[in-house]
């Protein structure tokens, strides 16, 4: 008895993977391309050490479909299909732009003015972490908890994209 690989084992779902891929919205030689990028990126993995199997009899299928999903959202973003948006500065200025009616310059100088009225907690967590600081870096430094600054960050953001 011969035993196989583990990429052979994923393999033998070939056919699964890529009527998954198809279910995000592809056509077939597109989600063919995919689940092929996956098992390279898959043999990446297993080659240093990364296990995916479960009892070596059963691979660890979540595992496969997030890096199919993943793999896709990739493909998507490298298109400029899918769009991104974010809370920065610049990433609210593009998006204003595309709305001409709208004067750019007002609409950032009355975020900034409503940031400037927040509580102060609130503005410098904002600050912060706006200024590359992670969130798990300042709980540390600040021995603030994780979910309290976490929660902070992101009501700043939500009032400040509500204001758009």
């Amino acid at each position: 008895m011969v035993l196989k690989t583990t990429l052979e084992i994923i393999y033998d779902k070939h056919n699964d993977w890529v009527s998954i891929v198809r279910s995000f919205g592809c056509n077939k030689d597109t989600a063919e391309d995919i689940v092929q990028e996956t098992y390279i990126k898959l043999n990446r993995i297993i080659n240093s050490g990364t296990d995916l199997m479960y009892n070596d009899t059963e691979i660890n299928y979540y595992y496969v479909f997030r890096t199919l999903r993943s793999m896709f959202l990739d493909l998507k973003r490298k298109e400029g299909k899918a769009q991104l948006v974010g809370f920065e500065p610049e990433l609210d200025k593009r998006y204003v732009l595309q709305n001409n009616d709208q004067d750019i310059d007002k609409i950032y100088n009355e975020i900034l003015g409503d940031l400037k009225k927040m509580h102060w907690y609130d503005r410098k967590i904002f600050e912060y972490i706006d200024e590359g600081e992670s969130i798990t870096g300042l709980s540390k430094k600040t021995d603030i908890s994780y979910y309290s600054v976490y929660n902070t960050y992101k009501k700043v953001l939500e009032t400040l994209k509500n204001k758009l």
